[in-house]
């Protein structure tokens, strides 16, 4: 029963520990997210630069994970040089190493504190400062958990189990950085890890050796989690965290043979005990850093060849020819084929939104997630084209056409996003509920559906034609489709002031499609704004003159 007791309380120390880290990084996050993503795109055009950035945003995150996964987006979406990459995860492992050193200097006296004024932070109307409420909260949890984990770990100095289990890795380094390594996947955190060899090294249990052995254990465990993540990513992402599994990897090799040295060294230092293992993290992680920093460029050839490019997929895109780039007028015209594409690809979301809508299908549902990805990627991958295309050879026409092949491609875009986050899970809330549109109501919808299909229709036409006369067609429409979802939400609220149940149980999302649905025609009219402008069509502002 006892030793039930000490593991209730040692796992439970634990978890309070990873989740003031999640607390931190998510409080950091809300309150500067923002800010810590656009500085680590912007901070990575040198090699310090890049260092200081990945330990900037590790220290703010507490979480060399997250700053991995951030990197690895950021890198496949071009924003960060992949040599750059491997530098700003060096600085992310030695930025964790020094939060475990800063959390272990005895602060935890200040956990109440920070509990007390971070609580008090979250509560005010700021979302920044709610945002930094958790995140002060978050480290008031961590020391917190520090102190438990302390007490918890007391009595397993008299534990004959646990001196066999020290004994035996002891006599089996290979199999204690194994064991740390898999607690440290297992927790997505080699802090967590950490400080928990801490607590037990505190205990006198631990030999010097072991603790640097347990502790190479936890870093190269945590580098297994990113990798985890990405494996379903491009391949310049998944080249960036498996450049930092091989450096972690690397270094644990050559310093596992030399860990009984480092252990004698630490010793000759009179490091403190109750400081061992964080003092031996931050010395790993700098020495890695400092050996690996000039091979940066190396280990980049490195992942290249151990991951080639992927060959081209019928979800990337198929017509951005790269030999086209020199080519104005034939980049354009690949460019505006593929914008033409990501329209075939809403249009899909669309008539699947409606089939679920009309059958009660949830099945039909299930391929917007994945199309809407695919969206995402290509109208990514299009503004990027078309920032590339020659300037010197562009007439203002050319200029002209790659505004509107770009405004097209963010306009698709933001209809790809009403029809996942808005419609989808509208559609899908109806049908998992059983409930049921009045019979007006339903038509109303796919009256409106089948108007919005129509509209997306003809924009495509009105896009690769630039037909003024359909231009304009299409901007009436829209104000067609304005007075329908007027009148539409009348009728609805004539229902509920009748007291009709249909309608009462399905108020809230026959409006919210209505709004989605009248969203999603303004962007696709917007296709037609250009073109009516440059024929004199439309004026600037609708709002009349005073006289």
């Amino acid at each position: 029963m006892e030793s039930m007791i000490v593991g209730v309380n040692l796992f439970g120390a634990v978890a309070l520990l990873l989740y003031g880290l999640g607390q931190v990084k998510d409080g950091m996050s809300r309150a500067w997210g923002a800010r810590l993503r656009t500085g680590l795109a912007a901070g990575t055009r040198g090699g310090a630069r890049s260092f200081a950035a990945g330990f900037v945003a590790t220290i703010a995150l507490q979480s060399s994970t997250a700053t991995a996964l951030m990197v690895a987006s950021f890198v496949e979406k071009e924003l960060i040089a992949p040599a750059m990459a491997q530098v700003v995860l060096l600085g992310a492992n030695v930025g964790t190493a020094a939060t475990a050193w800063i959390v272990a200097l005895g602060l935890g006296w200040l956990s109440p504190l920070l509990i007390v004024a971070g609580f008090a932070l979250s509560r005010t109307r700021s979302s920044a400062r709610r945002g930094a409420g958790s995140a002060i909260v978050g480290i008031g949890l961590m020391l917190l958990s520090l102190h438990l984990l302390a007490n918890a770990t007391d009595p397993l100095r008299q534990s004959p189990a646990l001196s066999a289990f020290l004994a035996m890795l002891e006599n089996a380094w290979p199999v204690a950085l194994i064991f740390a390594a898999g607690l440290a996947v297992l927790a997505s955190s080699s802090l967590a890890i950490v400080v928990l060899i801490l607590s037990l090294s505190a205990t006198g249990g631990l030999s010097t050796a072991l603790v640097i052995v347990l502790v190479l254990g936890a870093n190269l465990g945590g580098a297994v989690p990113p990798v985890l993540a990405t494996l379903g990513a491009s391949a310049s992402a998944r080249r960036v965290t498996i450049g930092n599994l091989i450096v972690r990897a690397a270094g644990c090799a050559i310093a596992l043979p030399l860990a009984g040295y480092g252990a004698y060294l630490m010793e000759l230092a009179r490091l403190s005990p109750q400081k061992l293992a964080v003092d031996a993290h931050l010395l790993f992680n700098l020495a890695v850093a400092l050996a690996a920093f000039p091979l940066s460029p190396l280990l980049y050839r490195l992942t290249a060849s151990l991951i080639p490019e992927e060959a081209e997929s019928e979800n990337g895109p198929r017509y951005l020819d790269m030999e086209a780039l020199a080519r104005p007028v034939a980049a354009l015209a690949g460019a505006g084929r593929e914008v033409m594409s990501v329209g075939d690809l809403i249009e899909s979301m669309l008539v699947r939104a409606l089939e679920a809508l009309r059958g009660n299908d949830l099945s039909r549902l299930a391929d917007i997630s994945l199309l809407e990805g695919r969206v995402d990627r290509i109208q990514h991958e299009i503004k990027l084209y078309v920032s590339k295309v020659g300037k010197d050879g562009m007439t203002d026409e050319d200029h002209r056409r790659a505004r509107q092949i770009v405004d097209y491609a963010i306009n698709l875009e933001h209809i790809g996003d009403v029809i996942e986050k808005g419609l989808h899970p509208e559609i899908a809330k109806k049908i998992s509920l059983g409930l049921r549109f009045s019979e007006d109501g339903q038509g109303e919808l796919a009256r409106l559906f089948a108007i919005t299909l129509d509209n997306l229709r003809m924009a495509q036409a009105v896009f690769a034609t630039g037909d003024a006369e359909l231009a304009r067609r299409l901007v009436e429409v829209k104000e067609e489709v304005r007075r329908l979802e007027k009148q539409s939400a009348e009728c609805h609220l004539q229902r509920l002031r009748e007291g009709r149940l249909d309608s009462i149980q399905t108020s809230s999302l026959h409006l919210d499609m209505l709004r989605d649905l009248k969203r999603i025609n303004a962007h696709v009219a917007s296709v037609a704004h250009p073109i009516l402008v440059g024929s004199g069509l439309l004026i600037d502002s609708r709002i009349r003159q005073a006289v």
